[in-house]
């Protein structure tokens, strides 16, 4: 959790930063391209707020109301910051790069350096944290034998995975602004700038809707991964008591917490006592050799009668 805060508040820091610049460039020079990303890197302050939000309000305790916890607030803020990210930055990225296309608006040439001084901190600080995300993920996508898509399409952490993704489109679209710029510069035709901020809303969209796809699942209630669920199988399947495994089923509640409940057949012959113990080591043993298990809940059916001993 630690590490999720700092990274939240890096990014948060580096955005708020380089929105303020971009944003005073753009409205010095006129430049589409920048004042795209400023809106760009407005959207993205205000999820990572968001998302710093989330994190305080899933720690919150399980209660009457809602006896799994509050950790799917994660899920839900993380799709709020996607839509956000359409909203507030792609929306007006491509409408200002339309509107100067379609009103013929001409840009000064004097000022270009002002643009590459603010666009290459950008591209410096936006690359600082993405590397930054990417040490924070890229062990954890080791651990599942995953590859970074993989593992960012998979994961059930909305915070880091909203952070990485964003932070990518970041770098591409400094990248793209940059371009942009150099190309009005290099013609003396605005044109291209204005392209590249009208990419500069495409590119957000795209970011947005994956972000959007990756986190509805998680809010409305999604399974765990097909290799997780083999080893919850695995596990349950490994005791000699159990003769076959009726229904499984999984959902995250939280980042990394699962809900596991099954309906599993027994042996004939174990009275009340047996039943209790067998059902107390899966238990045990689910939570020991698939770390993100966090509530446990078993249906034992006996082929025969069960057998009604002493407890």
């Amino acid at each position: 959790m630690g590490g999720e805060r700092r990274t939240v508040w890096i990014a948060f820091a580096v955005n708020a930063s380089i929105a303020v610049l971009k944003g005073f460039a753009g409205a010095v020079t006129g430049s589409s391209a920048t004042l795209a990303e400023a809106a760009h890197s407005v959207a993205d302050t205000t999820n990572q707020g968001l998302l710093r939000l989330s994190l305080s309000l899933g720690e919150r305790q399980p209660d009457e109301q809602h006896p799994f916890g509050y950790g799917k607030e994660r899920f839900l803020w993380s799709l709020v910051a996607s839509l956000g990210i359409v909203v507030a930055g792609a929306v007006f990225s491509f409408a200002r790069g339309l509107y100067s296309i379609l009103s013929g608006g001409e840009q000064g040439h004097e000022q270009f350096w002002l643009l590459y001084a603010v666009l290459g901190y950008s591209l410096v600080a936006e690359s600082a944290s993405l590397m930054r995300a990417l040490r924070q993920t890229l062990p954890q996508a080791r651990t599942r034998g995953l590859g970074l898509v993989a593992f960012s399409r998979e994961s059930s952490d909305p915070t880091t995975k909203t952070v990485l993704y964003e932070d990518f489109a970041a770098v591409i679209g400094v990248l793209i602004a940059f371009a942009g710029v150099a190309a009005h510069q290099f013609t003396g035709d605005p044109l291209p700038d204005n392209v590249a901020a009208m990419a500069v809303g495409v590119l957000l969209i795209a970011v947005g809707v994956g972000l959007f796809r990756d986190t509805k699942g998680l809010v409305i209630g999604e399974a765990a991964p097909q290799d997780e669920q083999r080893r919850i199988l695995a596990a349950i399947e490994g005791h000699d008591e159990v003769t076959a495994v009726l229904d499984l089923r999984t959902m995250y509640i939280g980042p990394g917490t699962l809900l596991v409940a099954a309906r599993i057949d027994l042996q004939e012959g174990l009275d009340v006592a047996a039943i209790e113990r067998v059902s107390e080591t899966i238990d045990c043993e689910l939570r020991e050799q698939v770390a993100s298990v966090g509530e446990v809940f078993l249906d034992p059916t006996l082929r025969g009668r069960v057998q009604v001993g002493r407890l």
